[in-house]
C-alpha cells in the first residue's frame, strides 16, 4: 500500500493542530462564555482543558498505533464492526456542513468593527467565500504546516502582548481609558452552559488521528505535538477570556481592549487575524471532508459520482457537493434567523458522540495502561453531553437516520449479491 508523504515535524504538527483548533473562535468564544458564566468563565475553560487532555492523549495513542486516514471511523470499525464505523464516519461527514456554515457566520463577525454589512450583504459575502474556497481546493492547494505555524505564533504573540500590556498598563497611561466595569457574577449553571459552548473551540481533536501517517517520526513526535498543541490552545483561550473581561461592554471585546491599549489599529489587526484564521480552518475541514467523502464513495457507502477526480487528482465532485450542502445550511439559517450558537451546539453534540465512540473503541483496542485515561475521557464526554442538553437530539436523530439508511443499503445488497454497491 502506498504511504502518505511523511514530512511533518513535531513543531509543524503542533502548528497544524493548534491552528485548526484556534480557528474561528479564538477572539470570539471567550466573550460568549463570559456572557454565559460571567466571572466564572475562566473555570469553564480550565475544566474543559483538563477533560480534553486525557482524551487527546488517547486519540494520539490510537493514531500512533492504528494509523489510518479514516481516523475515528476506522477505530470504531476495528472495535465494533463496519456498521458502527460507517455510522460514526457519516455522522462526522454530515455534521461538518452545519459546522462550516456556523463557522463562516462566526468568521464574518470579525468584519463588523471594520465594515457595516446588512444581513443580505453578509450572506452574499459568505457564499462568495465558499466559491473562493472551491477555487483554491480544486487545484489541491492547502495551507502548509509552516504557514499555519506562523499564524499560530502570530496569534500567540498578540495575546501575550495584550496580557503584558494589561498587567503593566494603568488607565492613565492607556491610549484610551480602560473602563473596568465588573463582570456579572457567574454560577454553576452558567459554567455548564459555557462548557457546552466552549467545546466548539476544540472541535478538531480527532483530526490529529488523520495526521499520524504524515509525521517524519510518528513514534517520537506525534504524541508530544498533539499534547503541546492542545495545551497551547487551551492556555490561549484562558488568556483571551481574562482579557475579554477587561472590556465586557465592547461588541468584540478583544478588538475593544486592543484599541484601548494601542489605538484604532485593533479592528484591523484582531479582525484580520480572526478572519484569516477562520477561513483557514474552514478550508482545512472542507478539504478533509471531500477526501473522506471520496473514500466512502470508493467503498460503496456514498454515491459513485463522488469518487470522480479532476485533472489535479482532487475529488472535485465531492468537494462541490459538500460545499453546496454547507451553503444550503447557511441559507436556511439566514431565512430561519437561526443564531450561529444554536448550530454550534448541534455540531458540538455530533463531535461528542464521535469522541465517546472513539473512547469506547480505545477500551477494546489499547492495552490496560491506557484505561485510566480512557475512563477520565469518558467521564469528560459524559460531562459534555450533560452541558449540551437538548442539543444532543441533533446527533442522536442524525445518527439514527444514518443507521436506518445503512441497514436498508445492507439488506438491498444482500438481496442483490451480484450488484455493485450504489451508495446511500
Amino acid at each position: 500500500m502506498a504511504k502518505l508523504n511523511q514530512t511533518i515535524t513535531r513543531w509543524q504538527g503542533m502548528g497544524l493542530i493548534a491552528t485548526t483548533l484556534l480557528g474561528t473562535g479564538v477572539f470570539i468564544l471567550p466573550q460568549l462564555t463570559i456572557a454565559e458564566a460571567g466571572d466564572q468563565a475562566i473555570w469553564a475553560w480550565v475544566i474543559l482543558l483538563l477533560g480534553l487532555l486525557p482524551l487527546t492523549w488517547v486519540f494520539a495513542e490510537l493514531g500512533r498505533r492504528f494509523t489510518h486516514a479514516a481516523g475515528p471511523a476506522y477505530f470504531v470499525d476495528r472495535a465494533f464492526g463496519p456498521l458502527a464505523g460507517r455510522v460514526i464516519g457519516l455522522l462526522f461527514l454530515f455534521s461538518v456542513p452545519t459546522g462550516a456554515a456556523a463557522a463562516l457566520v462566526m468568521t464574518f463577525k470579525f468584519l463588523n468593527p471594520v465594515v457595516t454589512l446588512s444581513a443580505e450583504q453578509q450572506l452574499c459575502g459568505e457564499l462568495l467565500v465558499f466559491l473562493l474556497l472551491f477555487y483554491i481546493n480544486r487545484r489541491g492547494l492547502q495551507l502548509s504546516g509552516r504557514i499555519q505555524m506562523g499564524l499560530t505564533l502570530t496569534i500567540l504573540f498578540i495575546v501575550i502582548l495584550m496580557l503584558v500590556m494589561t498587567l503593566i498598563q494603568t488607565p492613565a497611561t492607556a491610549a484610551v481609558p480602560v473602563m473596568h466595569k465588573p463582570v456579572v457574577a457567574g454560577d454553576y449553571s452558567g459554567i455548564m452552559q459555557a462548557i457546552g459552548l466552549a467545546i466548539w473551540s476544540f472541535l478538531g481533536i480527532e483530526a490529529i488521528t488523520h495526521l499520524a501517517g504524515e509525521f517524519k517520526d510518528v513514534k517520537k513526535d506525534y504524541i508530544p505535538a498533539t499534547l503541546i498543541g492542545v495545551s497551547l490552545v487551551g492556555l490561549i483561550y484562558i488568556g483571551c477570556t481574562w482579557l475579554a473581561m477587561q472590556a465586557p461592554e465592547h461588541p468584540l471585546a478583544m478588538v475593544g481592549l486592543f484599541e484601548m491599549q494601542f489605538g484604532n489599529s485593533g479592528r484591523w489587526i484582531i479582525g484580520g487575524l480572526g478572519f484569516i484564521s477562520g477561513i483557514a480552518t474552514i478550508n482545512i475541514y472542507l478539504a478533509s471532508l471531500s477526501r473522506l467523502a471520496w473514500s466512502f464513495s470508493n467503498d460503496g457507502i456514498l454515491p459513485h459520482p463522488l469518487r470522480a477526480l479532476n485533472q489535479h487528482r482532487v475529488p472535485a465532485t465531492a468537494l462541490i457537493t459538500f460545499m453546496v450542502l454547507s451553503a444550503l445550511m447557511l441559507i436556511v439559517s439566514y431565512f430561519a434567523k437561526m443564531d450561529f450558537t444554536v448550530m454550534a451546539h448541534w455540531v458540538n453534540g455530533s463531535f461528542v458522540v464521535v469522541y465517546s465512540a472513539s473512547m469506547l473503541a480505545a477500551w477494546k483496542l489499547l492495552d490496560r495502561r491506557c484505561r485510566p485515561a480512557i475512563v477520565i475521557s469518558l467521564f469528560a464526554c459524559g460531562l459534555f453531553i450533560y452541558c449540551l442538553g437538548t442539543a444532543m437530539l441533533y446527533p442522536v436523530l442524525l445518527g439514527l437516520l444514518i443507521t436506518l439508511v445503512l441497514l436498508r443499503q445492507k439488506i438491498w445488497q444482500r438481496n442483490n449479491p451480484t450488484s455493485e454497491g450504489t451508495g446511500l
